[in-house]
């Protein structure tokens, strides 16, 4: 509850619904919560990947796409009550499978703290709303659970220093078409990467490890995944690398290293690693 009792401290001080009575410029409502009737958003934030502290008993970090609304009363509207906010989210979530994990509210303010699956099976929405004033003003904070967009690549010398470090690099960015081992286009300027490497370093020998989701059946995803292998295996080799220093192992679905029942989780388990080897 510390996050409420700073938003409702910060309200009280500025005693602001006198200012303007529209929406603060840029801002506008979640796509999937509307606001409540009578209120208008003092101030938003939109960021494509953050994290946020949820209010929940255990304590719970969420890292996602970030939406964060603050939203006051218009003069002359008759402003909800606490729990009349928080129930009005909870179920517009509660139809959508939602799941209610804090509700605490009386006649000051309060929060809730809810979460429910994403639309076709994108990541978990995690959403906080923190009344306060009476119902005059609240906070809508909203994440939904993705993996960070890597923009930064890896540099030759950043997958050396990997590979001395730990002896093994994943790659998330070397792209198939879809049930197949065939290497995207795009997939190619990572591949030159492990190219200058391994040109760099004539001593290097690497083990090729594919991996997939867990869409379709254990056998095609195992001979799916040794295939992928053996792709990257043939363009490194056809780009001059010696197929002395390579060898490749498809490991299926067996050794997922996020939730296959989401989008994100699955792109993150279709991927090749790099092991070194002596």
């Amino acid at each position: 509850m510390r996050r409420w009792v700073l938003f409702a401290a910060c309200l009280v001080m500025v005693a602001g619904p006198a200012a303007a009575q529209e929406d603060e410029e840029g801002c506008k409502d979640h796509p999937l919560l509307s606001r409540m009737p009578g209120f208008y958003i003092s101030g938003c934030g939109d960021q494509e990947f953050s994290t946020f502290d949820f209010d929940t008993p255990e304590g719970k970090t969420v890292e996602g796409r970030f939406w964060s609304m603050e939203f006051w009363i218009k003069e002359g509207a008759k402003a909800p009550g606490p729990l009349q906010i928080g129930r009005n989210y909870w179920n517009a979530m509660a139809p959508k499978g939602g799941t209610r994990i804090v509700e605490t509210f009386d006649s000051t303010g309060g929060t809730l703290v809810a979460s429910m699956p994403g639309l076709k099976g994108s990541g978990t929405i995690w959403v906080q709303v923190d009344v306060s004033n009476g119902g005059h003003a609240y906070a809508l904070h909203v994440v939904q659970e993705t993996a960070m967009r890597q923009d930064v690549e890896l540099t030759a010398k950043d997958l050396a220093d990997a590979l001395a470090t730990t002896g093994s690099v994943t790659l998330n960015n070397i792209l198939f078409d879809t049930g197949k081992a065939t290497i995207k286009p795009q997939s190619e300027p990572p591949l030159r990467i492990v190219v200058e490497l391994l040109k760099a370093e004539p001593a290097l020998k690497l083990e090729i490890q594919g991996h997939t989701d867990n869409i379709g059946g254990k056998d095609a995803n195992q001979k799916l995944s040794k295939d992928r292998a053996d792709s990257v295996r043939a363009f490194l080799v056809t780009n001059g690398v010696d197929a002395a220093r390579l060898t490749t192992m498809g490991f299926g679905d067996a050794q997922p290293v996020a939730d296959n029942k989401t989008d994100e989780g699955r792109a993150q388990n279709r991927r090749v690693v790099l092991v070194k080897k002596s």
